[in-house]
């Protein structure tokens, strides 16, 4: 990767499709159904127009915040993402790595290819797990246990899987269990030697943090028995039952609506993520932007709100912090840095966001990340 050439996270995402096979990179990029809350998500975003400020001095701005309780260099944490070790080898330790080295939280997918215990063996520092509220309560316990074995420093607690909308790119590529081959897919996948070699010489090649469930390690076995773990009748009894068991920070993502927001907040919760997945479960929602306000109104005094869904610069971070957030979470905007070129490409969709974020703040007069709200917005 010829770092001078990337200018912004689309570039990432144009080299993270010719470097990775197209099953892989859509299951990323798409979303669910005809992708209309994916699209609103970045179109609101857009949407949101800035103010300029003139004869202000700038010269002396920090990027930096404090996010529960810790210092960060930026308000910005990288969300769970499934598989991220098939958009690159090893590829949850390099974007781990990758966070960490710029000074922002990173959060493990429960459907990462390499464990927790992988991770915190290859970092220097804690990072964040991300959970599901699945049917099996003995195996949510036991991840518990484990994050708690390897220091985790938060758990991200998913609540909005409680039935999984169909995507159709991941149908039509063949991400099925088992997994569809064609003539296509196969040509696909010689078309990508790199990354091919990279992956199949890695010793991480399934769900990491299931191996052993289902009776075995195989992927298709533990995509299914994950599939079959979903549930369909969580409660806030279920949130509260993770709060007893995990003495650490915890944060509900998945948030959508003000109601649900004030009823997480009861239960003892730090923080919480407006979020929705992406875009990659409830078609026709709205977008994460647009619901946010509302949110942080109902439960920003009591618990720090997050946000994620289409955030791809450091000029929607601004957007989103004007609005409430005390954070922004990304999620493919890293994962395109990944498949790009690893962790290189990681911290540099980092360091993309960091400097359109820091100019950002010169040309809107603010200095401090704590004097970012509804002023800046034109």
């Amino acid at each position: 990767m010829n770092s001078k050439t990337i200018t912004c996270i689309e570039d990432l995402r144009q080299l993270h499709k010719k470097r990775v096979p197209k099953a892989f990179f859509d299951y990323v990029d798409r979303g669910s159904y005809s992708e209309q809350t994916l699209h609103a998500n970045r179109a609101d975003f857009e949407n949101i127009k800035l103010r300029q400020r003139v004869l202000v001095d700038v010269s002396k701005r920090s990027t930096s915040t404090v996010l529960l309780g810790e210092v960060i260099s930026m308000p910005l944490v990288l969300a769970p993402v499934g598989l991220g070790g098939l958009q690159h080898a090893d590829g949850e330790i390099h974007a781990c790595r990758a966070a960490q080295a710029a000074g922002i939280p990173y959060t493990l997918s429960i459907m990462s290819i390499c464990s927790m215990e992988d991770v915190a063996g290859a970092v220097k520092k804690p990072f964040w797990f991300q959970l599901s509220l699945l049917k099996d309560r003995g195996f949510v316990k036991s991840l518990v246990e484990r994050a708690i074995a390897v220091k985790c420093d938060a758990i991200v607690l998913t609540v909005d899987l409680p039935v999984l909308a169909q995507r159709h790119a991941d149908i039509k590529n063949g991400m099925t269990v088992p997994p569809r081959w064609t003539f296509g897919k196969f040509v696909d996948f010689a078309s990508k030697p790199a990354w091919v070699s990279s992956v199949m010489r890695s010793k991480r090649k399934t769900f990491g943090n299931l191996a052993g469930q289902s009776g075995n390690s195989k992927m298709e076995s533990l995509a299914a028995w994950m599939n079959e773990q979903f549930n369909t009748s969580p409660t806030l009894k279920d949130v509260e039952w993770v709060r007893n068991i995990w003495p650490g920070k915890l944060i509900i993502k998945g948030i959508g609506d003000a109601r649900d927001a004030r009823d997480v907040a009861k239960i003892g919760a730090h923080g919480l993520v407006v979020s929705n997945h992406g875009g990659r479960q409830l078609d026709g929602g709205r977008s994460t932007i647009s619901v946010l306000p509302e949110i942080a109104n109902a439960v920003g005094a009591d618990l720090e709100v997050l946000v994620d869904g289409g955030v791809r610069s450091g000029q929607d971070v601004m957007r989103a912090l004007a609005l409430g957030a005390k954070a922004c979470m990304i999620g493919r905007a890293y994962v395109h840095g990944l498949g790009a070129a690893g962790e290189q490409g990681v911290a540099k969709a980092i360091d993309l966001i960091r400097k359109e974020f820091e100019v950002t703040m010169g040309l809107t007069g603010v200095v401090r990340v704590d004097e970012i709200d509804r002023r800046i917005l034109a």
